[in-house]
């Protein structure tokens, strides 16, 4: 994973688990990676990836059970969905829509190159 440098790497590695979880690769209810597994993984600091989970505990996407590890919530699809939709529309919708209007970029082309990205996805599905 190549970290960006203009956001905190715990934040980082939380955007790699719900992203995970939201695209079926780690299924609701099953078991994720230990701390240790997901650092190692990762190459990142063990406490960095127990901040990541923190988070996402705090969100209730995923809760430690003792002694056996993390799981990811039953219902942890619609919370993922819920406060990253918030997020996208109060910080980066705004942003890309200053970005379209100073390029000049029409909803048309957008929808076109979402169109275009959404069948590019259902074809990796069904790889």
């Amino acid at each position: 994973m190549e970290f960006r440098e203009n956001e905190a790497i715990y934040s980082q590695v939380a955007n790699f688990v719900t992203e995970h979880i939201m695209l079926g690769k780690w299924l609701p209810e099953q078991k994720i990676p230990s701390v240790r597994e997901l650092a190692s993984d990762l190459q990142v600091n063990p406490h960095t990836v127990v901040r990541a989970y923190e988070i996402l505990q705090s969100r209730e996407v995923i809760s430690n059970k003792r002694g056996i590890g993390f799981f990811i919530h039953s219902d942890a699809i619609e919370k993922i969905r819920s406060f990253s939709k918030e997020r996208f529309m109060g910080q980066d919708l705004p942003e890309l829509l200053k970005n379209m209007y100073l390029l000049g970029i029409t909803i048309e082309e957008i929808g076109a190159q979402f169109e275009s990205y959404k069948k590019t996805m259902n074809q990796s599905k069904q790889i």
